[in-house]
């Protein structure tokens, strides 16, 4: 499991790395325009894989949103890994928001599942079932469980894992996150009530998304 970082996601670096020394070398070889467009996209990837910290309430049975973005979709759907209906908190993340995702209650991961696929726009709801996506089962210490997907998205095409099956993790630790847009799916328990709207912005480990 890779640690928790603050201030940008280790999965970044390269990134920054490559694009910073490709504007060092275009500039001492006087190369400008590439210079300045390297330059630009390292910008470009300090702010795409920034990783604040949040602030993680305490409140008991909730569950706090595992990513940044815009409530797209709350409606009903088939558990990808329960196989049963349940309601479906969908959470669409633009290039411009934070991208670490973080688990929404204490738990345990009991199963993860990778399911190849397209890469349509992930604001769509064909996406929760066409697209390349990574779902996890999470067990709480009373036995619920909740299942969340990572969804790629037109742009984004690399799903990334902290996490591994047998890890014990807190409600708001960063677990994984997905590069340049994407989505997370949340199906709830039948005792958990959305605490959130379609078109409400939410916080990853912050903002409450569900209440017992």
């Amino acid at each position: 499991m890779v640690p928790a970082c603050s201030g940008i996601a280790p999965e970044g670096m390269p990134f920054i790395l490559l694009t910073g020394l490709a504007a060092l070398v275009f500039a001492c070889i006087k190369i400008p325009f590439l210079a300045i467009l390297s330059l630009i996209f390292c910008i470009f990837s300090v702010y795409f894989f920034r990783d604040p910290e949040r602030v993680v309430p305490e409140e008991a049975a909730i569950a706090v949103s595992p990513a940044d973005g815009r409530v797209v979709q709350i409606n009903v759907r088939k558990n990808p890994l329960l196989d049963e209906e349940q309601q479906c908190i969908s959470i669409f993340m633009s290039v411009f928001n934070v991208h670490v995702n973080r688990v929404p209650v204490d738990c345990e991961v009991v199963q993860m599942r990778y399911f190849p696929g397209k890469f349509l726009n992930a604001s769509l709801d064909k996406a929760s079932e066409d697209n390349e996506r990574c779902a996890w089962l999470l067990k709480e210490s009373d036995g619920t469980l909740w299942c969340m997907v990572q969804i790629a998205g037109l742009i984004a095409r690399r799903i990334v894992c902290r996490s591994g099956t047998g890890d014990k993790l807190k409600r708001g630790q960063r677990c994984g996150l997905i590069r340049f847009g994407s989505r997370v799916d949340v199906y709830l328990p039948k005792d958990y009530k959305a605490a959130v709207h379609i078109g409400e912005t939410v916080v990853a480990g912050q903002t409450v998304l569900a209440r017992r």
